[in-house]
């Protein structure tokens, strides 16, 4: 994505710099190669702020992150921006997506009558004894579908190398774009944090 920078009384070093596009990329890899952006950082007193400001073709984003550091200022900008980009995206699938309906194909009751030219003439004995034969519908069921096995990926990036808090694990899977995350805290107490379907980040305590 294309991103502008702006200073205001402060100074952008380049890791922050580098930190802010590579965040700005991935809001972009949600909204399309047609949105951009800009980046303003300021200073209040001793509150550092970052204010993220994004163009997409039918929507504009907006989000402010204030701290005791421009990083962490950003971090929370991008998190409440990815929010936003997220929801956003959830309410075009809901409208794009089709109610399911349940069809069941079943075929009516076929009857094979025989033909009575092909037939020599029977007599009245075979005529009393056939009295007592039915004929007898004969039904289609629809076809079951074929299981598919899951497939199974490895992934040894979802794992975290240093202890950590449960607010810095937080931070680092929201700025990763990782829906899971296994850390451990400095007590060595392990934990399990991943993102439902919702979107909300769950914490699970592995005993």
């Amino acid at each position: 994505m294309e991103v502008e920078f702006t200073a205001r009384q402060v100074r952008i070093p380049k890791g922050l710099r580098d930190m802010g596009q590579q965040g700005m990329d991935r809001l972009g890899r949600l909204l399309g190669k047609s949105a951009h952006g800009s980046l303003v950082f300021s200073a209040q007193r001793r509150e550092q702020i970052v204010e993220l400001n994004i163009q997409a073709r039918l929507q504009t984003f907006s989000a402010t992150g204030k701290g005791a550091t421009h990083e962490v200022a950003l971090r929370e900008a991008m998190t409440r921006a990815e929010n936003q980009v997220r929801r956003h995206r959830d309410r075009r699938l809901a409208t794009k997506r089709l109610p399911k309906e349940d069809k069941v194909m079943t075929a009516p009751p076929v009857a094979r009558p025989k033909s009575r030219a092909s037939q020599p003439e029977e007599s009245p004995q075979a005529g009393r004894a056939r009295k007592g034969r039915t004929t007898i519908a004969v039904h289609s069921f629809p076809v079951r579908s074929t299981v598919v096995e899951p497939h199974v990926a490895k992934n040894s990036q979802a794992i975290a190398l240093r202890p950590m808090t449960i607010e810095e694990a937080v931070k680092d899977a929201e700025f990763q774009d990782r829906d899971l995350l296994v850390f451990r805290t400095a007590m060595g107490e392990l934990y399990v944090l991943h993102r439902r379907r919702d979107g909300l980040m769950e914490l699970v305590e592995v005993p």
